[in-house]
Parts: C-alpha cells; structure tokens; sequence
C-alpha cells in the first residue's frame, strides 16, 4: 500500500466526531480515488438510515484551519472499532460532513 494513503482504522474529524474508514474506491466516472467510511455513533434521521458516507480523498488528507489552529480534517486515532460497536460521542452534524 502507498504511504501516503491513509489506513484502515478509527479516525477523529477535527470537529470531534470518530469514524472508521473502511475503504479506499475509486470514481466510476473520474478515477478519483475516494474514501468510505462510517460514524461511530447514532447519526439521527439519514438517507436509508446509514452511517456511511463517502468524501474524495483529497478532502479526507487536507488540513483545515479553525480558530487560529490548522490541523489535519480527520486524525488516525487507532485500529479498527468493533464490528457494530458505535463509540460515545454526539450526533453527527451537517456542519461536520464538510
């Protein structure tokens, strides 16, 4: 695997909600390589009632600046979370899909 792609494994958004990614794919139509990857915690009402979601990963590797403080949009914070097991951790905001 490349070094510079990310793993597999739990992720913190700098907004403080944990994720797990779970897969690099690529982009039927552009060959962009994206990155799927699921909430661990109750996301509220979604479409078809799913945690996963999919970003470019190009958004996934970026850095965001808030508050004076930059800082990578999703940090590794370990190893895979148990299979089913949502951590602790409030609802997923609109905010936070950007």
């Amino acid at each position: 695997m490349d070094e510079n792609l990310p793993k597999k494994g739990r992720y913190r958004h700098f907004k403080g909600g944990e994720y797990e990614l779970l897969y690099l794919a690529r982009h039927s139509e552009t060959d962009e390589t994206m990155v799927v990857y699921r909430a661990l915690y109750d996301c509220g009402e979604t479409p078809l009632n799913e945690r996963v979601w999919v970003r470019p990963l190009s958004m996934w590797t970026e850095t965001v600046t808030r508050g004076g403080v930059t800082r990578p949009r999703f940090e590794y914070i370990g190893e895979n979370a148990p299979a089913g097991a949502p951590s602790s951790g409030g609802k997923r905001s609109q905010e936070e899909n950007e």
